[in-house]
């Protein structure tokens, strides 16, 4: 039997607590927990055959009650004694993409982040849409680029045309970017036609995760009118392995900053799910921005609302991300087309001065919230390393 050691200040103790999917060599892919810095192989643990699976769907789909049972038993199990076979260092794992992703949606919920970028691209007008206080604006994304936490980034190629420029032309994004945000897994889907509302967001959602959606800001200008983005982000999303349960984030929830006008009646909450999470963006190893959440304007209940509304189905293992996380300070921006606004004013990265990504660049995203234990607790990271972009291939020609 093992006593696993959680020392004081662990960001992951007995209040966080999240899930992954993790493999030794030579085994597959299974659900554990993590525990300050040991996993805990659940279906070794608790003997139950749905934690031997290589995803976390299919026990995120048993519903919120069941979710409850299974935090409980581990909190007990972790607390005392646990059988040696179960518990690995998490330094000698390998960590695998938690979830199955059904759906991705991204939304693009902070006012600060709207209205920089607004008055980026339209110097001359309102910096806010005339429709972004009146609901979630999102896009849908691509479920099959979401990627997990380390895996390389490939620089995509794509149409770009800069403003002196009389056409387009083909080649690698010259203004590769990110975007540090919160994401949310939904566990129990709906039918159907039927709308979820706001209230039932904890019935529906597991968790969360740290999202970097990677962009392509050459890309993304010239294809964004008039449908949005779409190849300027669907290259790569990457999330961090460790999903942090819905329930351990009770001591970190606070009031949204307001909102003004009040929401339709579908998007009102009557218990807000704003949050007081701190993110850090690291590039190339050293921290350039501190962009904290609770600033966001539209909560994450908001969003699944909005996203649903509709009557769109949500399924299970469905990924929803906030957008860039930014703040109203300069430092506190999630995006470095907002940190280097736009590329005129680039930031010292390791004494050089850098505007967009270059190729082997590397970007970490780390975060913390307050526990319920009345310390904090840790959401791991999401990092991604640049690799040159690829040429697309040419089909041979056919002799006749």
């Amino acid at each position: 039997m093992t006593r696993i050691d959680i020392p004081d200040g662990s960001l992951f103790g007995l209040a966080n607590l999240p899930y992954g999917v993790f493999s030794i060599r030579g085994a597959s892919p299974r659900v554990g927990v993590r525990v300050a810095d040991s996993v805990v192989d659940l279906a070794v643990a608790l003997g139950d055959p749905v934690f031997a699976l290589p995803t976390l769907n299919a026990f995120m789909a048993q519903g919120r009650s069941r979710w409850e049972q299974v935090r409980r038993q581990v909190t007990e199990l972790v607390a005392g004694d646990v059988h040696s076979d179960a518990v690995h260092p998490v330094s000698e794992v390998t960590l695998h993409l938690p979830v199955e992703v059904a759906d991705y949606v991204d939304f693009y919920a902070s006012e600060h982040h709207a209205a920089n970028l607004g008055r980026l691209f339209r110097p001359d007008g309102e910096p806010l849409m005339p429709n972004w206080k009146h609901l979630p604006v999102g896009y849908h994304g691509r479920a099959g680029t979401v990627v997990v936490s380390g895996t390389g980034i490939v620089r995509p190629c794509g149409q770009r045309k800069a403003p002196g420029q009389s056409a387009p032309t083909f080649g690698e994004s010259e203004r590769l970017d990110i975007e540090a945000e919160l994401g949310f897994i939904v566990g129990v889907g709906s039918p159907l036609g039927e709308p979820v509302p706001a209230s039932a967001f904890p019935d529906h959602v597991f968790g969360a995760v740290l999202v970097n959606d990677w962009s392509a800001r050459d890309i993304q200008a010239w294809e964004y009118v008039p449908l949005g983005p779409n190849l300027g982000k669907s290259f790569a999303t990457s999330i961090s392995p460790w999903v942090v349960p819905l329930t351990a984030l009770e001591a970190a929830r606070v009031p949204l900053p307001g909102q003004d006008p009040e929401p339709l009646p579908y998007l009102r909450e009557d218990e807000p799910w704003g949050l007081d999470i701190d993110l850090a963006v690291e590039w190339n190893g050293e921290v350039v921005s501190r962009p904290p959440y609770r600033t966001m304007y539209w909560s994450p209940a908001q969003m699944l609302a909005h996203m649903t509304v509709n009557g769109a189905r949500a399924r299970t293992g469905d990924l929803y991300a906030s957008g860039t996380v930014s703040g109203p300070e300069r430092h506190q921006r999630g995006a470095f087309i907002e940190l280097t606004e736009g590329g005129r004013n680039p930031i010292t990265v390791k004494g050089e001065r850098r505007t967009f990504l270059q190729d082997h660049d590397e970007v970490a995203i780390t975060a913390t919230a307050p526990a319920t234990d009345g310390g904090r607790l840790g959401f791991g990271e999401v990092r991604g390393r640049i690799l040159p972009a690829r040429a697309p291939r040419r089909r041979p020609r056919t002799r006749r």
